[in-house]
């Protein structure tokens, strides 16, 4: 079910109930519009009449095909006043969505034929078919999710779909601003919207550390609070004190809400910078075990974990061992960005390691650390993925790069045979002005994304037949400096998230002005779920919410 929903299900059940009685039918739209573009959609004559009485029919499926189904239930709830009836069945059966087993398609390609009949929806596993299901609510008609029929229309035709990539991320920073647990639900209910498939979660930072690690508790006890944080840039100090952290039977639900939606949760735990409020709670971390205080103010910190003390990977490992006891992905990030050595080059037992190691610099003391951790993690079945700064000091051929500073640091990375996530600030930052006339908008930590750019994204530019197979797909990524609710944090993520995921999903046939014309219903969605979605970001908007392209 789309339990985050709930607030709109109420008044939805009540009018649909009435439409019920007056028999009223909901006509197809003209045109078919899919965000992310599939890869063919094919019109047919005839329309198929979904109605309340309509069941879905599994002729296959494992435990996890509840969870596709489960989703349309709760569309159906939202239209009828009551969810679809399941049926199980070995073969298909009229007037209902059969849901067909097809193995010669891949983990999560889909066909998906609707003929005045029935409807058919074809693939290998549950994975297909939820995404089916998102494209078949993505057809039905904006009338319909205002309680306004009995009887909806859906256009007759086959559509053809799979994924160009595999990995299709979204990155959200907890660490600068905490949001609740049902915030980051209706986040996941977003990024399954778009086809999104894994969820990077941001958790560990100078400013906050918001996950609960039970043999270090002094982690959310001291470091998950800061005294104050900035006003403006860094002006000044508001003199309250912020906090917050996710306790690990939340983190186990929010993973489950995630699997439900086919999504991979991927923490984040910052190694070895951006790791003051780890220092705050347990200063023996440091190079010169003085009591640090959780940051209060934005940019990079020179105080850092210290690889010089044994002790230091004693602590990453115990909070790994926990870290992988709550996620199942197989991969764990492990930050590696922005790591000032200056308190490396003063300290004797960072200079000590580096004679011991034979390292030749400080940059290599860092690869040590990750390479280090990495081989933990690789024996306890587990990847890792870090920042672009990895590659400074020398990296492995089983680290996976995420391309952050420009895409010149992906392009190194795939010549060099590493994965490579492309999520360029220059494309994917979300943080960053959606328009020029900053003087009308929410401050933000700078910069200019526009739509258009977010969309131009290109992860293949510059790399050869030979060096693309390393480019595993793109993230977008929501730092949280200045992001302080979840209003403003939808505002900042939407529509752009939408040109990622075409990116992602649709990267051989996206066409922008093609893409423009399709936003027209999805943020029809967007209007109905309560999505803050910047308007602007398409040229104007009328006093409906549809939007207008340039």
């Amino acid at each position: 079910m789309i339990k985050i929903k709930r607030i709109f299900c109420f008044g939805l059940i009540s009018a649909a109930m009435v439409a019920v009685s007056c028999g009223k039918t909901v006509p197809a739209e003209q045109s078919i519009d899919i965000v992310p573009l599939p890869a063919s959609v094919t019109a047919a004559n005839g329309k198929f009449m979904l109605k309340a009485a309509t069941p879905v029919v599994q002729t296959f499926g494992d435990e996890r095909m509840a969870y596709a189904v489960n989703f349309w239930s709760g569309v159906t709830e939202e239209l009828f006043g009551r969810a679809a009836e399941t049926v199980y069945a070995e073969a298909p059966q009229k007037s209902a969505i059969n849901i067909m087993q097809d193995e010669s398609l891949a983990e999560e390609q889909y066909r998906l034929k609707v003929g005045a009949s029935g409807i058919e929806i074809a693939a290998k596993g549950p994975e297909g078919v939820f995404y089916a299901f998102q494209t078949l609510r993505q057809m039905l008609p904006a009338a319909a999710f205002a309680g306004d029929g009995a009887r909806i229309e859906i256009p007759a035709c086959e559509i053809n779909d799979k994924p160009y990539f595999a990995y299709r991320g979204f990155m959200f920073d907890m660490g600068r601003h905490i949001f609740s647990v049902d915030e980051v639900k209706d986040m996941l209910d977003i990024l399954a919207m778009h086809k999104i498939n894994k969820f990077h979660w941001h958790l560990t930072e100078d400013q906050g550390w918001r996950i609960e690690i039970k043999k270090y508790p002094r982690l959310t006890e001291v470091g998950s609070i800061r005294k104050s944080s900035p006003t403006g840039r860094n002006q000044g100090q508001d003199g309250k004190p912020y906090g917050g952290f996710f306790t690990q039977d939340e983190v186990r639900d929010i993973v489950q809400y995630a699997a439900e939606r086919f999504i991979t949760v991927i923490p984040e735990i910052e190694i070895p910078g951006h790791s003051v409020a780890a220092l705050a709670a347990y200063p023996a971390l440091g190079c010169t075990g003085e009591q640090y205080e959780v940051a209060t103010w934005w940019g990079v910190d020179e105080r850092v974990i210290c690889p010089g003390k044994e002790g230091s990977f004693t602590f990453l490992e115990d909070v790994l061992t926990e870290v992988m006891d709550l996620f199942p992905s197989e991969y764990i990030h492990i930050g590696g960005d922005e790591c000032p050595k200056t308190m490396w080059k003063k300290c004797p037992d960072c200079q000590k390691r580096i004679r011991k190691e034979g390292l030749k610099n400080e940059a290599e003391l860092q690869a040590y650390v990750t390479k280090r951790v990495e081989k933990f993690l690789n024996d306890h079945g587990r990847k890792i993925i870090g920042w672009d700064e990895i590659l400074e000091g020398g990296v492995t051929q089983s680290a996976t790069v995420m391309a952050w500073r420009g895409p010149s640091y992906g392009i190194q990375a795939a010549k060099l045979g590493n994965h490579v996530i492309m999520s360029p600030n220059s494309n994917c930052y979300l943080d960053y002005y959606q328009t020029r006339d900053v003087e009308n908008e929410p401050l933000a930590i700078g910069g200019y994304l526009p739509l258009e750019t977010t969309y131009a994204l290109d992860p293949y530019n510059q790399l050869n037949d030979e060096e693309r197979k390393f480019i595993l797909g793109v993230q977008g990524n929501l730092w949280t400096e200045y992001i302080d609710n979840y209003e403003y944090a939808q505002y900042m993520t939407l529509p752009r998230l939408s040109a990622i995921a075409e990116v992602g999903w649709s990267y051989d046939r996206k066409d922008y002005d093609s893409f423009l014309k399709r936003m027209n219903h999805i943020t029809q969605l967007f209007n109905h779920y309560g999505y803050n979605y910047c308007k602007h970001a398409f040229g104007t908007a009328d006093a409906d919410n549809n939007v207008q392209t340039k």
